[in-house]
């Protein structure tokens, strides 16, 4: 089956990515520049799709972050980006308003062009309380409008919806993965912060899974 994977660059979706690949389906790769600080992200998406031989869309739409500045994910580079967990209020900040609709219904049109079955993107367990665009609620009813907007039906697809950042590490290194090939930090620095939300999260999941992250740190 040919699926359009949105491919952010960080460890949700490369696990989603070769995931696909590993159940044998003809995958597209599709990547954002919506505006996001830490558009370090897409070369290591570009980079990962290279050394799959995966055919790779970057799509600039960085005109959002006209709209969207509140986010701090969107904010000039003086604006702090918050430390701490993710279930911590002060990371609401980093909500870019109603992204994950925008990304998908962009990946639909793109499958529908393409000859594409279905979406997948990386929604997981451990965004719910912070990403209203990750809970499963959002993923069926986005999953219903797409079967509805085209005469193509093309379903969205969160293959991890109930599953936390853990799990998702545990499966990838069991598919051999290197996680050094993924970017998720927050911050666009040359290493990553190991303090943002992204960050304490990642960390966490490998040291719940006793391995050290290849990624380098602060």
């Amino acid at each position: 089956m040919k699926i359009v994977v949105i491919y952010s660059g960080g460890i949700d979706s490369f696990t989603i990515l070769n995931k696909a690949l590993q159940e044998g389906h003809d995958v597209l790769a599709i990547s954002f520049n919506y505006g996001q600080r830490h558009n370090k992200e897409l070369d290591y998406a570009a980079r990962a799709c290279k050394e799959l031989g995966i055919v790779h869309k970057l799509v600039d739409i960085s005109a959002m972050q006209t709209l969207m500045s509140n986010s701090s994910l969107m904010a000039k580079s003086d604006v702090i980006i918050p430390e701490g967990h993710y279930e911590a209020e002060n990371m609401k900040s980093t909500v870019v308003p109603n992204r994950n609709m925008i990304l998908i219904s962009l990946a639909i049109g793109y499958a529908v062009n393409e000859g594409a079955s279905e979406v997948w993107y990386g929604a997981h367990a451990g965004d719910h309380t912070i990403y209203p665009d990750c809970r499963p609620e959002f993923v069926e009813a986005m999953s219903k409008a797409s079967l509805l907007a085209n005469f193509e039906p093309i379903a969205v697809v969160a293959p991890y919806l109930n599953t936390d950042k853990i799990a998702i590490v545990k499966e990838g290194l069991a598919m051999g993965l290197d996680y050094g090939k993924t970017w998720t930090c927050y911050n666009g620095r040359e290493k990553a912060c190991g303090k943002c939300g992204s960050c304490v999260e990642r960390l966490e999941a490998f040291a719940e899974n006793g391995v050290t992250d290849t990624l380098s740190y602060e």
